[in-house]
This record gives C-alpha cells, sequence and structure tokens, in this order.
C-alpha cells in the first residue's frame, strides 16, 4: 500500500509540475492530491472491505466505491473551467484532473505499468502538443475587445472599417450605452475579433484608442 500510494503522489507530483510551472489554476498540489486520494480510494475499494469477503449476505464489488471517484472530479473539474464570452478557458486542467484521477485509481489497483505510460503521455501531451499549438494554432484565436466610446454617430462604422481593412473578422458585436450626469452618453462596444496575425493586435490598439471618442480600449 504504501509502495502504490507513493508512485501515485510520484505521477501526480509529475504532472503537477508541468501545470504549475505554466501558472494553471490545477497546479503542483492539487494534481498531486488528486492522485493520492484517487490511489486511496481505490486501495479502500480493494482491501478496506476485506472482514466481509467471507459473508454470505454480503457481495463485494471494488469497483463500486471507486467509481464514484469521477463524478467528484467534475465538480472540480468544473471550478477550473472559465467562460468569458466566446472564449472558454480551463478545459486542458480539467481534463488533466480527469486523466490524474484515472492515474490515482489504476496505481491503487496495483496496473502499475498503465498508469505509468499514461502518465509519460500526458506530460508528452501538455509539453511539446503546447509548442505545436502556440506555433500553428495561436494565431486563431478568438479575442474580446470592449471599448468605452462617446455615443456619436460613425464612430462605430469608423471602428469596422478600421478593422475590416486589416482583415480583421468581427464574429460577434454588442453594444451597450451606460447614462452619465451629463447629456453625453458613453457606450461599451464588445467584439469578438478573430485577428490574421496577433503582430497586428498591439498597432490596432494604439490606433483605435487615439480615435476622438474613445475613452479606453483592452483586449483578452
Amino acid at each position: 500500500m504504501t509502495i502504490r500510494l507513493s508512485l501515485a503522489l510520484i505521477l501526480g507530483g509529475l504532472i503537477g509540475f508541468e501545470r504549475e510551472r505554466n501558472s494553471h489554476p490545477a497546479g503542483f498540489r492539487t494534481n498531486i492530491l488528486v492522485c493520492l486520494g484517487s490511489s486511496l480510494i481505490m486501495l479502500l475499494s480493494i482491501y478496506g472491505f476485506s472482514e466481509f469477503a467471507n459473508s454470505d449476505i454480503v457481495r463485494m464489488d471494488p469497483a463500486r466505491l471507486a467509481s464514484q471517484v469521477l463524478p467528484g472530479i467534475g465538480f472540480i473539474g468544473a471550478g477550473a473551467i472559465l467562460h468569458n464570452g466566446m472564449s472558454v478557458t480551463g478545459l486542458t486542467t480539467a481534463a488533466t484532473l480527469l486523466v490524474v484521477a484515472g492515474i490515482g485509481l489504476a496505481v491503487g489497483a496495483g496496473f502499475y505499468y498503465a498508469a505509468i505510460v499514461t502518465t509519460v503521455m500526458v506530460i508528452v501531451s501538455l509539453t511539446v502538443l503546447n509548442v505545436v499549438e502556440k506555433k500553428y494554432f495561436r494565431e486563431k484565436r478568438i479575442y474580446t475587445m470592449k471599448i468605452l466610446a462617446s455615443n456619436k454617430p460613425g464612430t462605430l462604422g469608423l471602428i469596422s472599417a478600421m478593422l475590416e481593412d486589416k482583415g480583421v473578422d468581427i464574429r460577434k458585436l454588442l453594444i451597450e450605452e451606460e447614462a452619465q450626469e451629463t447629456d453625453a452618453s458613453i457606450l461599451q462596444l464588445t467584439l469578438m475579433l478573430k485577428f490574421p496575425k496577433k503582430t497586428i493586435i498591439i498597432p490596432m490598439l494604439e490606433k483605435i484608442g487615439h480615435m476622438q471618442g474613445i475613452t479606453s480600449v483592452t483586449v483578452e
């Protein structure tokens, strides 16, 4: 049991180290605790009720208690997922916690080879594929631009023309009017944009920020 719990700690720590190094919500300690706890629950399922093994009125099912781990991990994973407009973050972290729980269950059941191979595959997926994603897919990401502007005719048209001139695809537009103490009102524009190149984001921010009537502009 000590060997299995120690191995669960090590394997969960290896994956957690990668998550912590890249500043993700579920980091080093979280992944260790998930893997260690899953391993303990599996050990409890296998050995914790051995005194009832010879009973004629009790039916043993080692998988019954362990099967409750995955719904519990779902609650933890849901806490790591953040939704902001059309942007969703934390899905990889939630999926990692699910796999780490599976690794812990495998170690607890003595399924060492599969647990170790899965850990290696997870680390490769999180490190190597992260580099591939940044190189080939990062520029296709959709960004959220928020603009505060004076409610003047033509402001939205100028901004739209400027974005289209640079090849920026406007996926969604939300306009909200904020009342002010003076007669002039402020418009809050929220745009979901797909930039052809990441390098044009900062120049575009500067250009829109210097337009007349623009109070602030941010991109997430």
